[in-house]
């Protein structure tokens, strides 16, 4: 990059907006960029990642990208030691997320490469067994999360633990289960990247080696040799689909069409065939509602199965088009052929050595690609839900004996606060004095509020310091999209220009009426045929999908949420183009281009 480009902000000079001054205190020193530690700090190119947390954290929210990223980390530096790439440092400031990813020192990475290939090599040779040991650790963990409840502290304890000598109170219980239900989402997230950072390295080194036989080869058509795949990803849309469907050839669908979620059912459990298809939704509900419309990294996130307006209405969306004679399914058969036609055509073109080499390398890649969606379902979605719902239950406990003034007043602490405000309400209980809390915490919540609500004013600056000639990290390309072309437009994006350039995720070109979404509560605003517009997409929103057009997002890369999630439902998509949400308004007429990646604003 030309040393006369501009180099992004430092940390260090970068100032909070207008209200949110004191924000640093809300965050633990770690998480925070350190003056002392400057000079070194400044040499790192860091970029906001938005695409997993585009809000300004609340401070106990903070505990999902401290334990994200670290788990992160463990699995490439001390788990599996993938040769090029350690973890990722992270920073939070003004509210937002930065990172910097740690590479492996040049002399250091020819001694790494034999052991990832005995441990990484162990898991590519026992996936299916590894896999499924994988679901029964993690169902456990979320049996264990749901098992776990926390209780009011009583007048006294109870008789019987006198005359039993328990020899405890019920303080004991209720910090146990606290630090019980951190300890198991921390495990949660170390179940996360066992096998996800492996899925990457699979898709990657696939990707390397068709890159070198086919220097020129686009990376779209990589991608779609391994697509077209059953995720359990999108079994929630699936069977909202399934029973759209079956409202249909029962005949109900009429009763399903108006009111409350409580009307709707009594209106069919009236019907003739009620009973079969209100037994085929509670079948759905468990485990597939326990999906949210968010990412799951927030408190604030939404579930289906606590809102269950939100499936409601995308099965009625679907029931109208099912009615219409629509096709609601993924064109599973198109994206086979897809998929086979592109390899076949490929592998033609090879050597008979480097053809066997392709069908290994391609085979590795489809075992493990799946994965890669899949996970989103038992982690971000199933037992985050699990997690936050528990914790909205401690918060709304420690409301009602006036700790806080609303029933969220808990996510405005850090996690260790918290651990403090349950000594403190036992300690009182235990003594027969009053609690501190009521007094300290409603105060300091607000003023907290207030900074938190200042910092959403201000959007994040993409990056800080000075970014590199060039970007060849292939984790950062392929996942958050940021390449030396994307930082150019970050940097000196052509205001003046109609044309906005990003990564061609999804082939495809179509023309229409943007529909810019900031948040998943709008989501009920896109209308049929309209192209989405928004910073980051999340998987859960696959369900609007029937509707839409085509995808264009902020920020994100070929292995991005966004483009995977297009390209199984065959939609054109254009990612990480750094400004389209602010520079697209809703009712622009723009064309999107999934097959170069550009997105063109007509009128």
């Amino acid at each position: 990059m030309d040393v006369t480009t501009p180099m992004f902000p430092s940390a260090y000079d970068l100032k909070a907006p207008v209200g949110a001054e004191g924000w640093e205190d809300l965050y633990p020193y770690y998480l925070k960029f350190q003056p002392a530690l400057r000079e070194k700090e400044d040499q790192k190119f860091w970029f906001c990642d938005s695409q997993h947390w585009p809000n300004p954290f609340k401070p106990f929210d903070t505990m999902t990208v401290e334990f994200a990223v670290k788990c992160l980390g463990q699995y490439n530096t001390r788990h599996y030691l993938v040769p090029p790439a350690n973890g990722v440092d992270y920073r939070i400031h003004n509210g937002y997320v930065y990172m910097s990813p740690i590479g492996v020192p040049a002399e250091d990475i020819e001694a790494r490469i034999p052991q990832f290939m005995e441990r990484a090599g162990h898991y590519f040779q026992n996936w299916p067994t590894l896999l499924e040991n994988w679901h029964k650790k993690v169902k456990a963990n979320i049996d264990e999360m749901e098992s776990i409840s926390f209780e009011k502290l009583p007048a006294v304890v109870p008789l019987e633990w006198i005359k039993d000598g328990v020899g405890l109170d019920n303080t004991t219980a209720l910090t146990e289960n606290y630090d019980r239900m951190i300890q198991l989402i921390y495990r949660t997230w170390q179940y996360h990247f066992e096998f996800l950072n492996l899925g990457y390295a699979a898709y990657l080194d696939f990707f390397g080696f068709m890159k070198g036989q086919f220097p020129t080869i686009p990376d779209q058509a990589i991608a779609k040799m391994v697509q077209g795949h059953n995720s359990d990803l999108f079994r929630p849309d699936d069977e909202i689909k399934k029973l759209a469907r079956l409202a249909v050839e029962l005949g109900i669908a009429d009763a399903l069409k108006t009111g409350s979620v409580d009307a709707a059912l009594a209106a069919v459990g009236a019907q003739e065939n009620g009973s079969k298809w209100i037994a085929a939704w509670e079948a759905a509900k468990d485990p597939w509602f326990n999906y949210t419309t968010g990412n799951g990294f927030y408190s604030t996130d939404k579930y289906w199965n606590e809102h269950l307006e939100i499936p409601l209405g995308y099965l009625r969306d679907y029931i109208v088009r099912v009615q219409a004679g629509e096709t609601i399914e993924r064109p599973m058969d198109a994206l086979h052929a897809e998929r086979d036609r592109i390899a076949s055509e490929y592998e033609e073109m090879m050597s008979p050595e480097a053809a066997e080499a392709f069908q290994g390398k391609l085979g590795l890649a489809r075992t493990v690609y799946p994965y890669v969606e899949d996970h989103n379902f038992y982690i971000e979605h199933w037992s985050m839900g699990v997690f936050w719902k528990k914790m909205r239950s401690l918060s709304k406990l420690l409301h009602e004996e006036g700790f806080w003034p609303t029933e969220d007043g808990m996510f405005y602490l850090d996690r260790n606060e918290v651990r403090d405000v349950i000594f403190d309400y036992g300690n009182a209980w235990a003594t027969g004095g009053d609690w501190a809390g009521p007094t300290y915490w409603p105060d300091e919540i607000e003023r907290r509020k207030r900074i938190i609500d200042a910092l959403a004013t201000q959007a994040p600056q993409p990056a800080l310091n000075n970014p590199p000639e060039l970007i060849t990290e292939p984790f950062t390309i392929m996942l958050w999209g940021i390449t030396s072309e994307s930082i150019k437009n970050w940097i000196g994006g052509d205001e003046d220009s109609d044309d906005l350039v990003g990564m061609a995720a999804s082939p495809g070109a179509v023309e229409g009426i943007a529909r810019v979404i900031r948040s998943p509560d709008q989501l009920d605003e896109i209308q049929q045929g309209e192209i989405l517009v928004a910073p980051v997409t999340a998987p859960s929103w696959a369900p609007v999908f029937g509707k839409i057009q085509a995808t264009v997002t902020d920020i994100g890369g070929m292995m991005s949420h966004a483009a995977i999630v297009c390209r199984e439902y065959g939609l054109p998509a254009v990612t990480g183009t750094g400004s389209a949400s602010s520079r697209i308004k809703t009712g622009d007429k723009i064309r999107v281009d999934g097959n170069t990646g550009k997105v063109t604003i007509l009128s």
